[in-house]
């Protein structure tokens, strides 16, 4: 049984106070309700306490604090987790916000980040110097939660996942000591933060490969949502041949309103965001079967790569509500467009959308037991989100985003991207490693056999 922070003596509390460099944070406390918010509005969990911390010194201290007093453990990078899981009822959030620094090696390209950061804070540090790491594509996403779990966005084709691109970590273990991992330290541990989540520790730095990117083109091609089965018949097709430098996530969406044209608001498409990291002139060779298909809107320029990066941030602020569904895809089968046009024809509110992310290029290239990642032979990793500014409507939004996947799940690859699972128990999560789910599990023993670190995409000690 945990203990509840509200059941330690005052002066156990202050001690651990008097350790920190960064601030205590507790439910009396006025900036309390501002803290404990995060990217989902739908979430409303009372901690009983955040560590905001500063340096790893603050991180070990925490660390100690939870485990020797039997506390529930939460740790939150950039709070975009969909299920919440930054934060915990009644237990201590060791919150990582304030661990910030970004460092680019021209020497090498490669970029030390800490564990605090949020994606848009390193393309603004690399862009400079021609560079950019993989990852998603909201640039408010911490940079923590997304590595641990994976990384897919636009890069995903020509570059690899996120995790492709980790060369090495530090971390806080659950015994309170600090590690470096890297293919030479520690390469279990290394092995398993590559996919496997926050089960290991705390990642307190992040060390990337960089690559040449400066600017990319790119933008959105939309069709009317009755020509979704057609679309995506070609879209698999086209995709699954085209070369690296070409990405391009298909999706069902409502267009809620500016910056796009007036005549576009309020109708429901299928979509493709395309992102393209050569030269215009090619780009427009390889586009040109997308645009004899006469899209009723394409807007595809050249850009620097943190536009692209920050092209939905304005559409999706913090503190939307928010439900998530997904599933692994193989095929865009008659059986599954179907499905993508019954559901994208009825979106209940302007946000919320479908995206599919191709896993084929670099990312497919990469071994199925070489990061705990095992879905390297699928195509595309789904994703359904119910998203609106209304509480009200958070039903609405949940029971579509359900029947949308209960209608498709029968037609998927069985798991799930952990980063876009909310929390649904230990099978799922078992689906979503497959075949390296034990050795995630032995490693899990070895390093927090006590299963400190549980509030996650949990994978239990054996």
């Amino acid at each position: 049984m945990k203990n509840l922070v509200k059941n330690l003596d005052s002066s156990i509390i202050e001690a651990f106070t008097s350790q920190l460099r960064g601030k205590l944070i507790k439910p009396t406390d006025s900036d309390y309700n501002e803290t404990r918010k995060v990217y989902n509005g739908m979430i409303n969990k009372h901690p009983g306490m955040f560590v905001m911390c500063v340096d790893v010194a603050d991180v070990i201290a925490a660390v100690n604090f939870g485990r020797e007093n039997n506390l529930l453990i939460a740790v939150r990078g950039g709070g975009h987790n969909g299920g919440g899981l930054g934060l915990c009822d009644d237990g201590l959030v060791i919150d990582l916000s304030g661990i910030k620094f970004i460092r680019v090696d021209t020497s090498n390209n490669t970029v030390r980040v800490g564990g605090g950061n949020l994606w848009g804070e390193v393309d603004h540090a690399t862009h400079p110097f021609g560079l950019a790491v993989p990852a998603g594509i909201i640039s408010t996403t911490g940079v923590g939660g997304l590595t641990l779990g994976g990384g897919v966005g636009h890069l995903s084709r020509k570059y690899g996942l996120t995790i492709d691109n980790l060369l090495e970590a530090d971390m806080v273990l659950a015994d309170g000591s600090f590690v470096t991992v890297n293919k030479d330290k520690n390469t279990d541990l290394f092995w398993a933060i590559r996919g496997g989540g926050g089960n290991f520790g705390i990642v307190t730095s992040f060390k990337f490969q960089a690559h040449p990117v400066k600017t990319v083109i790119g933008g959105p091609t939309l069709w009317p949502i009755e020509r979704t089965e057609e679309i995506m018949a070609w879209y698999h097709t086209f995709i699954n041949n085209a070369p690296d430098e070409l990405n391009g996530f298909i999706a069902t969406m409502i267009i809620p309103g500016p910056p796009f044209p007036d005549f576009l608001h309020g109708n429901q498409y299928c979509g493709i965001v395309w992102c393209y990291t050569g030269k215009q002139e090619e780009f427009d060779k390889l586009i040109k079967p997308a645009m004899d298909l006469n899209p009723v809107f394409a807007h595809c320029g050249e850009m620097p790569y943190p536009s692209i990066q920050t092209l939905f941030d304005g559409m999706m602020p913090h503190g939307l509500q928010w439900y998530w569904r997904a599933d692994f895809f193989n095929e865009l089968g008659p059986e599954v467009s179907e499905q993508h046009l019954k559901f994208g024809s009825k979106i209940p509110t302007p946000l919320s959308q479908m995206h599919l992310y191709p896993i084929s290029g670099a990312a497919s290239r990469v071994g199925a037991e070489d990061t705990p990642w095992a879905y390297r032979d699928a195509k595309y990793a789904g994703v359904i989100v119910g998203v609106d500014p209304e509480p009200k409507n958070a039903d609405k939004i949940t029971n579509w985003c359900k029947d949308y996947w209960e209608a498709l799940h029968p037609y998927s690859s069985g798991g799930a991207y952990s980063n876009f699972m909310m929390d649904e128990g230990q099978e799922r999560v078992k689906a979503s490693y497959k075949h390296n789910y034990e050795r995630l599990s032995k490693i899990k023993s070895k390093y927090d056999p006590d299963n400190v670190f549980r509030v996650n995409q949990n994978i239990k000690p054996n």
